[in-house]
């Protein structure tokens, strides 16, 4: 027999409804199972790349304040060539936010207190709300089908590194720094705890519905999340314990790209509590070592 080949190409019109299936297996961060966001991205994508390789110039515009993501983004999906399945997909953005349209984190440090009469003291974990305008690129969106991972061909792994292989062929349209927002544990009813017990407080939307607003604007977020510092020990252990954890589907990405050179910043997503990994693009091994 030969072998089966697989095909990893920009995102197509006619993969929205593939896409919108692999979006509803399991919650993502920037791929929302509504196929009305997915059919936005894809034609952004797709705008993207034309820009690029059919004018061969591109100026990266700066975000609009009232809608999240006017930046460039570019979406790729890998096919099974022998059926003409889309079996996942993965994308990058070149510039999350800017001036005005901030990204939004929790930065975790600790206080520590102590009492010379009682000789004691205590040590909390303190969040505080960090509104970057820097813009960095953020590569996010990774989806395989469940029948497709732990492939022979290690498919997860290939449609993941393409973003690496892209930034370094078109380094100019992406910035210094780039970030990775990892999925923070997930209920299977699409729930997250440390949401119920702490952003649910100031935004009173369940966890989906929040998410999936964070598509059009972040300005809520903005508007309703404290400035001052949160201490967690007044969370209790369940909310806690799930702040900078990883669900067990998203732990493998995770490895793969701290391989490449990512690092935990001690940031941490504001609805979930998911990780923010962040690397310095001219230090991530496959960007730096891509040739055309």
């Amino acid at each position: 027999k030969g072998l089966r080949m697989y095909l990893i190409r920009r995102a197509r019109m006619s993969d929205l409804d593939i896409l919108l299936k692999l979006a509803k297996m399991v919650h993502f961060i920037n791929l929302p199972a509504d196929k009305d966001v997915i059919s936005e991205k894809i034609q952004r994508s797709r705008e993207s790349f034309r820009a690029i390789h059919e004018n061969d110039s591109m100026h990266l515009p700066v975000d609009d304040k009232s809608a999240v993501g006017a930046s460039p983004l570019f979406m790729f999906v890998i096919e099974d060539t022998e059926t003409g399945n889309t079996l996942g997909t993965s994308m990058i953005v070149a510039r999350m936010g800017g001036p005005g349209n901030p990204n939004i984190s929790f930065e975790l440090h600790k206080k520590h207190f102590f009492s010379e009469d009682l000789q004691q003291g205590t040590s909390h974990t303190v969040a505080q709300l960090v509104l970057d305008e820097s813009g960095p690129s953020e590569i996010g969106g990774l989806i395989l089908s469940p029948n497709s991972r732990r492939h022979a061909m290690k498919l997860g792994k290939q449609i993941s590194l393409i973003r690496f292989h892209y930034v370094g062929l078109h380094r100019n349209l992406f910035a210094d720094r780039m970030l990775a927002e990892m999925m923070a544990p997930i209920t299977p009813d699409g729930r997250n705890t440390l949401w119920e017990y702490l952003g649910r407080r100031f935004i009173n939307l369940p966890y989906t519905e929040a998410d999936k607003f964070c598509q059009r604007s972040r300005e809520f977020m903005v508007s309703l999340l404290p400035r001052e510092p949160i201490y967690l020990s007044l969370l209790p252990p369940e909310a806690r314990n799930l702040v900078g954890r990883v669900g067990p589907d998203t732990e493998p990405a995770k490895r793969m790209l701290e391989e490449l050179g990512f690092k935990y910043t001690n940031r941490v997503d504001p609805f979930d509590g998911g990780p923010h990994l962040e690397a310095l693009t001219d230090q991530i091994s496959l960007v730096r070592e891509t040739r055309p």
